[in-house]
């Protein structure tokens, strides 16, 4: 592993693999965050709300993509994280989570981030700004 101090413009952090969506990773997360939204947990309520099926909570797809940077927090921290969902995530999705440097500081990496589906398409797209110590 590479340190970010090492990173220029354009380079990649190494991707990280999720495993499939699963009910119970919605769940737990419904519990954990106190949002018991019915349509991230149970099908006939997301096929009354015109879903095709249940779908992930965003804000558990905008906590997993940082852990992109779990490797880095001895280097410092996450300074701003901006995102906008892009599409929804639905289970057994699989999800890759992506970050290229968008341009490089003394002490300042920003990043564009996204995650994408087993489609490659984009379901959440940001910038993380990682602040170094």
């Amino acid at each position: 592993m590479s340190t970010l101090r090492a990173l220029s413009k354009g380079d990649n952090l190494e991707e990280v693999q999720l495993s499939p969506v699963s009910r119970l990773d919605l769940i737990k997360y419904a519990g954990a965050s106190g949002d018991f939204n019915p349509i991230h947990t149970i099908d006939e309520e997301a096929e009354k709300a015109g879903l095709p099926g249940i779908i992930a909570h965003g804000m558990w797809t905008m906590g997993n993509l940082a852990k992109l940077f779990t490797p880095y927090y001895e280097e410092g921290f996450i300074k701003r994280y901006q995102i906008r969902f892009s599409g929804m995530v639905f289970l057994n999705d699989e999800l890759t989570l992506q970050a290229e440097v968008k341009e490089r500081m003394d002490d300042l990496v920003i990043f564009d981030v996204r995650a994408v589906n087993q489609k490659n398409k984009a379901v959440i797209k940001g910038t993380v700004e990682f602040a170094l110590y």
